[in-house]
């Protein structure tokens, strides 16, 4: 706990610009490497929040070499998390988006949750997304609890793909008009405008900022 807490003290001797590398294993030099875990090029796929606190999904390779399953966890960030832009500079939670690319740093500490939840100690960006990717498919499933489309673009099954949609996505009618979630079903032709990252998960996934329907 005394590691964990010197955190605190870490954070407020920290200036507001930083090198990477540098910041990950300060932190890791300040709290030990046995309490934090660093995830590098990880994607956020969502993110939720409440007036002091930001809930920010990602996804990532523990071992980029290795076989092993891409992992899943929720980093808790509040006051007291470091952002940093790609500039170096220092950012609010506010500023990042679903699809960025980031390299992040958060406690071994986990809850029991799926996904689970970690205090965030790090967050840096590295990439923004691009959003001019188009895939153009029929949807096979719909899940309104979690918002995501599954889609398929042709007639192989290795085809399918997960879009994860964005909170702020736009979702036209065939006619242009803007529309609900609620409106995509199994069975419709969409055009899905979607982020440039894809998960190596099976089936891999993406971040879809625009959904237009077809037929």
């Amino acid at each position: 706990m005394d590691n964990i807490n010197n955190f605190n003290t870490f954070n407020a001797s920290l200036n507001d610009e930083f090198n990477n590398t540098d910041t990950l294993q300060d932190i890791n030099a300040f709290i030990g490497n046995d309490f934090v875990i660093n995830a590098f090029n990880a994607v956020i796929q969502n993110i939720s929040s409440n007036r002091t606190t930001s809930f920010i999904t990602i996804s990532y390779d523990e071992c980029v070499r290795c076989n092993n399953r891409e992992k899943t966890v929720t980093l808790i960030a509040d006051r007291d998390t470091i952002i940093i832009g790609q500039r170096g500079n220092s950012i609010s939670a506010d500023e990042l988006q679903p699809g960025m690319i980031i390299n992040a740093s958060f406690s071994a500490a986990m809850t029991r949750s799926i996904p689970p939840q970690s205090q965030a100690f790090v967050i840096q960006v590295v990439n923004r997304p691009s959003m001019n990717n188009t895939t153009v498919g029929r949807i096979i499933n719909t899940d309104s609890t979690n918002l995501f489309i599954t889609v398929m673009t042709n007639s192989n099954l290795s085809s399918v793909i997960r879009f994860n949609v964005a909170p702020n996505a736009v979702i036209l009618t065939p006619f242009g008009r803007s529309t609900r979630f609620s409106s995509l079903v199994p069975g419709m032709r969409v055009r899905v405008t979607h982020a440039a990252f894809m998960t190596m998960s099976i089936p891999p996934q993406t971040t879809a900022y625009r959904i237009q329907i077809l037929r």
